[in-house]
């Protein structure tokens, strides 16, 4: 233990007892950044897995979208030019929200749908069910889209201060084993 380490004082019971709040207020900080750090660990990790699960799920996802488009081509014929036709504005759009963890606002995309379906006739002649199952699909592959968006955007602003408040809480642990 060097000279540095240690507070010049006066012995005196006015002094003790200003180290003792001194020092509960040193054990009450330390606590807070523990809590801290453990919740937003937890978040970390909770979001990790998640991203991990919907980009192994998005995979999947995809692959039937895809499948089903062909599917779709093949049985309608060529559809792309009424559905270009008749896009007047988006059907599924995204807000964004505010999440707090810890005193760490994480942004939060959620989807939601605003009109009616403007091609619920299309393929009436042939094709209808997997002009359906299409929109089944697409509507999936989105709406996890939005879901890993919203996860990914989260995982940098939670890193940040996880990585501080670990660093900090170290350090008071450091500083509370030493004195």
């Amino acid at each position: 233990m060097s000279g540095k380490d240690r507070i010049e004082i006066f012995p005196s019971r006015m002094a003790q007892t200003i180290m003792k709040a001194r020092l509960k207020g040193a054990q009450t900080g330390r606590n807070l950044l523990k809590k801290k750090s453990d919740a937003l660990t937890l978040r970390f990790r909770q979001i990790l897995k998640k991203i991990i699960e919907t980009k192994m799920l998005m995979g999947e996802v995809m692959r039937e979208a895809a499948f089903s488009l062909a599917e779709a081509k093949f049985t309608a014929g060529d559809f792309s030019t009424t559905v270009i036709q008749n896009v007047n504005k988006a059907q599924v759009k995204i807000r964004a929200k505010k999440d707090n963890v810890a005193g760490v606002t994480l942004p939060v995309f959620e989807h939601y749908h605003e009109g009616t379906d403007s091609y619920e006739l299309t393929g009436l002649a042939r094709g209808g069910e997997q002009l359906a199952k299409l929109k089944r699909n697409y509507a999936k592959a989105v709406e996890l889209l939005v879901e890993l968006a919203s996860l990914q955007s989260s995982f940098p602003g939670l890193n940040v201060p996880l990585l501080i408040s670990s660093q900090s809480w170290m350090r008071g642990s450091e500083k509370s084993s030493i004195g």
